[in-house]
């Protein structure tokens, strides 16, 4: 049941908006002040088919709550069911959230981590799980999600000093932000089954890779391959002949400025941030694709 308890957290008395409280490879946040100014300042409804850590959604949040955008609702979908739970739960039940997170927090150490680590989701409460998943995700190698085939997440544990873990204020304002939001585990085609002209999309799919050995898609136990990227090309042409607003990031290559040649395709410098060759990191360029003029 969503708001089922007081909300009492005042962002503008504390001056904490919301932002991404996961590790997540690819996330936006570093290419916010380059996307912004291509946000459409008007629509209905705003969905992201691929919410990962949801920094699109918390700085559309804040521009609303500064009345430079203006849309009524959102929709936050991924094909990962344990990051939607995640959200759900900060969403639902961020006080019980914040007493488990508290607990892993104090108990970390090698032993602990992979105790967490193989429990198996499907004996644990919703809530639980989103506990794990976050800890997890802080205390791991690099904040890497990966899982194996038969989707059980695998990665080792970092070598992280008394990590952090979770912010109690940062996690009380996202589940201010996400009030009102639908939230729903789906793959990136559902998507068709209920836009409709004048919503703003989003799509930050796994990229493309820059070379045959650079690929990493492994977010779910189904990789995300150039079928896949030419099945999301298919959707986003479908969705603008609906009269949809639509924005898409990948990487810049051949094969996906091949897919999107008929719409506006726009460079933005990002930096890698997975890269286990320290010389392999620094500034690339990567696809923004726009269906409207700004």
């Amino acid at each position: 049941m969503q708001g089922n308890q007081p909300r009492l957290f005042d962002m503008e008395a504390v001056n904490i908006y919301p932002k991404p409280f996961l590790k997540w490879a690819g996330g936006k946040t570093q290419l916010l002040p380059q996307l912004t100014p291509f946000f459409p300042r008007y629509f209905e409804r705003y969905s992201e088919p691929f919410t990962g850590g949801a920094a699109v959604y918390w700085q559309l949040f804040t521009l609303r709550k500064q009345g430079l955008i203006q849309f009524k609702t959102a929709r936050l979908t991924d094909a990962n069911a344990e990051l939607i739970n995640c959200y759900v739960a900060v969403r639902d039940n961020v006080d019980e959230l914040i007493v488990l997170l508290t607990r892993h927090r104090e108990r970390h150490s090698k032993d602990y981590y992979y105790s967490i680590r193989s429990l198996q989701v499907e004996n644990l409460s919703p809530v639980e799980r989103a506990a794990r998943f976050i800890y997890l995700n802080k205390t791991c190698y690099n904040g890497l999600y990966r899982v194996n085939r038969s989707g059980q997440f695998n990665v080792p544990m970092g070598s992280y000093v008394n990590p952090r873990v979770f912010e109690e204020a940062e996690l009380k304002s996202a589940s201010f932000a996400l009030q009102g939001v639908e939230l729903k585990t789906a793959d990136f085609r559902e998507v068709l089954s209920w836009a409709q002209a004048g919503d703003f999309i989003y799509f930050d799919p796994p990229y493309a890779p820059l070379s045959k050995t650079s690929s990493f898609t492994s977010y779910t136990e189904t990789p995300f391959g150039e079928e896949e990227q030419q099945a999301l090309a298919s959707v986003f042409r479908e969705l603008d002949h609906r009269g949809c607003k639509l924005m898409l990031s990948n990487s810049w290559v051949d094969d996906t400025l091949a897919l999107y040649k008929d719409f506006n395709c726009i460079a933005v410098k990002a930096s890698r941030a997975i890269n286990s060759n320290p010389e392999g990191r620094g500034k690339i360029r990567e696809l923004l694709v726009l269906n409207y003029e700004v």
